[in-house]
């Protein structure tokens, strides 16, 4: 018997919204991961379609959070934060060496590495990454993780090679 996904969605939506929403603690997020989650047990015909949709947005939710501590962990390099008063002169030249280390860093990239790792800084799921780049979306995780590594390497390469100039 096939399962009326219509009518799943109309009885549960709610329902996988609150979950959500307790897990992400973000009304919009929160509705985001549900119509994910539904456009995902489309593809399965399952005996339990409540136990599927919410183990599928139990690991989306799960997913989000590790998203979230990987993006506050990792690439403050290339994060630019919006200055809340004029900078001084020492403190531009400051910003602008940052800046100029961090593409430097990036120029020491494989094109694949940069390409991964500045589609994921801009937001893009591991799905558009994976389109956009002809990656399998499976190997978007190790990708971004050894781009991450690489990254911090290079940048330490260069700011040691600057230190010893001196």
């Amino acid at each position: 018997m096939r399962t009326d996904w219509a009518d799943v969605y109309r009885q549960m939506y709610q329902d996988v919204v609150r979950f959500l929403y307790r897990k992400v603690w973000d009304a919009d997020r929160a509705h985001d991961l549900a119509q994910e989650t539904f456009a995902r047990c489309l593809r399965q015909e399952p005996d339990n379609a409540r136990a599927l949709v919410f183990t599928v947005a139990s690991n989306l939710a799960r997913d989000e959070a590790r998203t979230v501590l990987r993006r506050k962990k990792h690439l403050t390099l290339i994060k630019v934060e919006p200055q809340p008063q004029p900078a001084t002169p020492a403190e531009e030249a400051e910003r602008t060496a940052q800046h100029e280390a961090v593409r430097a860093a990036l120029a020491e990239l494989s094109e694949r590495d940069r390409d991964v790792l500045l589609l994921w800084d801009a937001g893009m799921s591991y799905d558009e990454i994976a389109q956009q780049t002809g990656l399998a979306v499976g190997a978007i995780g190790t990708t971004l993780a050894r781009a991450r590594r690489r990254l911090v390497e290079a940048h330490e390469a260069l700011e040691g090679r600057k230190h010893a100039a001196r």
